[in-house]
């Protein structure tokens, strides 16, 4: 009925729409086809009328289609309530056009109809059922998911080779060793080695390009004036990555992982989170779209959905029920992040009798089932952002928000990953901002003052820790926090990571804090392998990073530090049958050191313990980074601190 040549027959007459078929047919010749439904509609019947006196006429084969807007017929209602929603109608309001009137389907038969209720809606035309197998002949199958394709970096012409992998990776290796001479003076056999093999699996991975691509993004921010985070995630585990000016934390001397940031057992797309000054994070966009071009790089779009209350409140409204008895049925649901309205139903026993004695209940929350989860409305994407090697075009559909004039996709983050494009996030965090003001308004009486060069064992900063004068320090002053300070007492940088990694959900429930809090006033720590002891020392003994599991399994259990990694997802997915499996991989391995069974699985039960809760430390030295910073601005510029924030 919307198609081009149905709504010329509607709306100007046979001949426009005659007109109109001719383009078609000269354009697409045996690839022109007429479709024909049958939705028990007035107007849609004298369309089906008109397009098979053309298919006569002119020889075009038909097809017989159905449109289909929910699986099943009783769905309908759910489905027009959808509807409602949408254009903030009731249901009440009747179908048409013009003031009164909301748009909508007419009847019920837009389901998902089987093959033989099709057969016998167009029995009188079997070949308008016959000609479908001929489309389906026609129709090149391919897959949309595909290898990642970066944008095109282009390295000096000295560098230069047909292999696009091989000049990528030989202008990466050049630009990281004149890093490192720069951040550690000279170049020991050890740092080589963490280089090279950074770089081999780089090369092997298929990845240089994203490396050179980050670099030339975070380094051109710099140079604009935009600040830029140390390090978020795993990717502060990179010595190339420090080298190269994308990180400012040095993975070496904080016993990082690359292993954690880019497995090479598990080749999987690296991901740079950066954190850019909140007011001028848009220099850093407008630079990435006038280095590769408006039509390469777009915004991503996201997808806001009905969930369990949201849902409720809709249904009850576009029902025309009663504001306080449609709140009082939502606030039953429990407040839980991503709660399902079956969840609540079996949690919450007075939902439940509702549900069950009253009939307005059963209606909305039956109605409400149906429809919980779909889309609800869409957004930005907070940070993500992508850059296409050719026209975003080329690779899906975009989508226009009415009130900005910019590209975003109309796919969301998971499925641009999924079609080989890579996305970018560029993220604005208030910290930075603050810290640069700060430092502009410190460097007009102090003009050498550069916060990266402050000592990290300063007193004065711990003194301000331990009496809990923390509101504006980063990451450290909600209340929880800053009771947690007071008890830890911290004296040294590793005690403001742990703290960082332990503040969190999981740890919290399980006491994690206080056995680190009492370990660290004297409690006796007792490692049940001498080997866990240096590994676990700067956590009081406790399995706390990610890492650290990492770690046990390659010293104890004799696994590479890729291997290490995959058990550490591994556990922390708690998937059995792998579980057993690497249970008595690591016996195994702990055997040929000569560690006694009994304590192998005992120690492999802790792990197992500890990997859910386990943090990632890259990420958490990164941030403890800022939390010091802005301690140490507070603490000796506490008048420009507080201007800047």
């Amino acid at each position: 009925m919307f198609g081009v040549i149905p709504k010329l027959i509607l709306n100007q007459g046979i001949e426009a729409a005659e007109e109109e078929l001719k383009w078609w047919l000269d354009t697409f010749g045996e690839d022109f086809y007429l479709e024909l439904n049958r939705h028990d509609i007035d107007e849609e019947n004298h369309v089906n009328e008109v397009l098979l006196e053309f298919s006569k006429k002119y020889n075009i084969k038909i097809i017989a289609a159905n449109d289909v807007f929910y699986i099943e017929k009783e769905d309908s209602t759910a489905h027009d309530i959808l509807l409602c929603i949408k254009q903030g109608e009731f249901k009440s309001t009747p179908i048409g056009r013009g003031r009164g009137k909301r748009r909508g389907l007419k009847n019920d038969e837009y389901y998902f109809k089987s093959q033989n209720e099709m057969k016998n809606l167009f029995s009188d035309i079997p070949e308008a059922i016959n000609n479908i197998s001929e489309i389906i002949d026609k129709i090149e199958v391919y897959d949309l998911e595909r290898k990642v394709v970066l944008p095109k970096y282009k390295v000096p012409s000295e560098f230069k080779d047909e292999e696009i992998t091989n000049s990528q990776t030989e202008y990466l290796k050049k630009i990281t060793y004149d890093g490192a001479k720069k951040k550690y003076k000279s170049i020991n056999k050890n740092l080589k080695e963490r280089i090279d093999f950074e770089i081999d699996t780089i090369k092997n991975t298929g990845y240089p390009g994203y490396f050179l691509i980050v670099q030339e993004i975070t380094n051109k921010a710099k140079e604009l004036g935009v600040s830029v985070g140390p390090g978020r995630g795993s990717a502060a585990g990179s010595v190339v990555a420090y080298c190269i000016g994308i990180t400012d934390v040095d993975p070496i001397k904080y016993n990082l992982l690359f292993e954690r940031f880019l497995n090479p057992e598990r080749i999987s797309m690296p991901d740079f989170d950066i954190d850019f000054c909140m007011n001028k994070r848009q220099k850093v966009i407008d630079h990435i779209i006038s280095t590769y071009g408006q039509d390469k790089v777009s915004q991503i779009i996201t997808y806001s959905t009905l969930s369990a209350r949201q849902v409720i409140r809709d249904v009850g409204r576009v029902l025309d029920y009663s504001y306080g008895f449609v709140d009082y049925i939502a606030k039953m649901i429990p407040f839980s992040l991503g709660i399902k309205i079956d969840e609540a139903l079996k949690i919450n026993k007075e939902l439940l009798r509702e549900y069950k004695t009253k009939d307005d209940v059963k209606t909305i929350i039956d109605l409400a089932k149906k429809i919980e989860g779909l889309p609800r409305g869409v957004g930005t994407h907070a940070a993500g952002i992508v850059i296409s090697p050719s026209d975003i075009t080329d690779f899906m559909p975009i989508y226009s928000l009415e009130d900005k004039n910019e590209l975003i996709t109309q796919f969301d983050k998971d499925d641009i990953e999924s079609i080989g494009l890579v996305k970018f996030d560029i993220l604005g965090l208030t910290t930075l901002t603050i810290m640069d003001e700060a430092t502009k308004l410190i460097s007009k009486a102090n003009k050498n003052f550069n916060i990266d060069n402050i000592p990290l064992d300063d007193k004065k900063v711990f003194e301000l820790l331990k009496n809990k004068m923390t509101t504006g320090i980063f990451q450290l002053e909600s209340l929880g926090m800053k009771k947690y300070m007071a008890q830890l007492q911290p004296d040294r940088f590793d005690d403001i990571v742990a703290l960082v990694a332990l503040y969190r959900p999981g740890p919290l429930g399980t006491n994690m804090v206080d056995d680190f809090i009492a370990n660290k006033h004297g409690a006796e720590i007792r490692y049940e392998h001498p080997l866990l002891e240096n590994i676990l020392s700067e956590t009081n003994g406790l399995i706390l990073y990610q890492e650290q599991v990492m770690e046990i399994a390659r010293s104890l259990g004799n696994y590479t530090l890729g291997d290490a990694d995959l058990l550490r997802r591994a556990m922390g997915k708690k998937k059995q049958e792998e579980m057993e499996n690497e249970r008595s991989r690591f016996i195994s391995g702990c055997r040929e050191n000569n560690i006694n069974e009994s304590v192998s699985k005992s120690i492999f039960d802790k792990m197992e313990k500890f990997a859910g809760y386990g943090f990632n430390k890259s990420h958490s030295v990164a941030y403890a980074m800022l939390s010091y910073q802005t301690a140490y601005l507070k603490a000796y510029f506490p008048t420009e601190f507080f201007a800047a924030a």
